[in-house]
Formats: C-alpha cells, structure tokens, sequence
C-alpha cells in the first residue's frame, strides 16, 4: 500500500476541518456517497431549529463540494480570487434547478505541509481558514477546465458563519453568487 499523496491529505484535512465546524456548531455532517460525489456534492450537513433571528423551517439542509489548496490565496479588489478546476462540478454548483442548497468551500493550507497540524496536550490545531461561496447563479464558463471564481473574505466557514448560513436557509434564503462582485484581473 502507498502513502498518501499530498494532495489527498489536503483532501482528507479539509474533510476533518468541514466536520469540526458542522459538530461544534451542532450539526450533523456526513460524506456524501459515491453517486451524489459524482453529481457535485462532497458531504452533506443538517441543522435542526431553533435558528439565530428564527425562521420557519426546523430542519435545513445543505450539500458541500469541498477543496483545499497550499496556494496563498490572492486578494483581486476585495475578494479571493480562486482557480477552481473542472468545469462539470462548476456547472453542478452553479445550477439554479436544485432543491437542497450547494456551497463550496475551500481550506486554504500553509504551502509547507509541516505546518498544516499543529498538537499539544492542549490543543489540536489545523492552520488556516476555509471559506465558503454559492456559484447559485453564476455565469456559464467560457472555459474548458478551468473558471475564476471570487470569494469574499467574509464569508469565513466557521461556527458562526454557518450558523448564520444554516438560519438564512430556515427562512428560505437561498445564497447565490449574484452577490458576489466579479473582478476583471
């Protein structure tokens, strides 16, 4: 059997770093199976009420499509600016048509992997922030593999961001990027 390569830790650390959030903020969170993966979505999490501000909805569900990257994310205007590859999962993300809402959030790692994990008897610590960003909406790519995408810094995937993410889909507001300002680079 052969080691992982780098790439699939990144993977598997940004799995590791969807659930914490979704368990700390007191949410189920599930990997997604093979026929969802290859219809866009990674892991799936779901929130039962009460909400933060209420909404009518008990339970709200969301699907994810996950990445991870060692590259600095590089700031156009006000946003991150983001290569996100294969053209198929944009479409996927980008669909209007969908019934259960679809994020993707990306973990943005330290370019040296022995600062990826960090452990004491105190602390289990994975460096960096992941962010999230709905392509609900978004323009179809004129590209074959390849489309930029622009995620705002605000929208940190952390314990109170989708906490406020999972509330705003309990009152039937469904993110999307016409939200997001596209940048010329």
């Amino acid at each position: 059997m052969q080691p992982l390569t780098s790439q699939n830790i990144e993977s598997e650390l940004s799995y590791a770093y969807l659930h914490a959030v979704a368990s700390a903020a007191g949410m189920a969170c599930e990997i997604c199976g093979r026929h969802e993966d290859n219809a866009g979505a990674d892991a799936r999490i779901v929130a039962w009420a009460p909400f933060k501000d209420g909404g009518y909805r008990t339970e709200v569900e969301l699907k994810i499509q996950l990445k991870a990257t060692v590259k600095t994310p590089t700031m156009i205007g006000d946003q991150f600016s983001y290569a996100f590859k294969g053209i198929r999962r944009y479409d996927d993300l980008r669909a209007e048509s969908l019934t259960i809402p679809r994020i993707l959030v990306v973990l943005f790692l330290p370019s040296d992997t022995k600062e990826w994990i960090g452990h004491s008897e105190e602390a289990l610590l994975l460096r960096r922030c992941a962010y999230w960003v709905s392509l609900r909406g978004a323009k179809a790519s004129t590209n074959d593999t390849t489309q930029t995408i622009y995620i705002p810094p605000s929208q940190k995937f952390d314990v109170e961001g989708l906490g406020e993410l999972m509330a705003s889909l309990s009152r039937d507001v469904i993110p999307s990027y016409a939200g997001v300002k596209e940048e010329e680079e």
